[in-house]
């Protein structure tokens, strides 16, 4: 998973593409809770898994735009940085998850989620 992030994320060493997927991952884990935590952490690679489910999920899940603006005050990069490195991560996560499980995973969450996840945001018709 880590060279997958580093090749889709261009990172120039491996210790900044674990710098990416730590930030990320432990970011997701405290937005994500009950099966669709449980079940992702299982298709995990065992150290990723480590980093997700050692968060305490936050009481209020955040839109995924404020998850990026979280993460960038967290780390001290820029929002734009903090974009890349969330959507190169997260399209690895969902490579390992498979498609049913990011659904799941997807309407769990707030609005915001699914092109981080490199998916289209789709919205019911008014």
């Amino acid at each position: 998973m880590l060279e997958k992030v580093r090749h889709e994320g261009a990172y120039p060493t491996r210790e900044r593409a674990e710098e990416a997927v730590r930030l990320v991952l432990a970011g997701l884990g405290r937005q994500l809770t009950g099966e669709e935590r449980v079940d992702l952490a299982a298709r995990l690679p065992l150290e990723a898994a480590r980093i997700l489910t050692a968060q305490v999920p936050d009481v209020q899940p955040l839109t995924g735009w404020a998850f990026v603006k979280d993460l960038a005050t967290r780390s001290g990069a820029s929002p734009a940085t903090t974009r890349w490195d969330t959507g190169s991560v997260l399209t690895a996560v969902s490579t390992c998850a498979g498609p049913d499980l990011i659904t799941r995973i997807l309407h769990r969450l707030p609005t915001g989620w699914a092109l981080l996840f490199g998916r289209a945001e789709l919205t019911p018709a008014a």
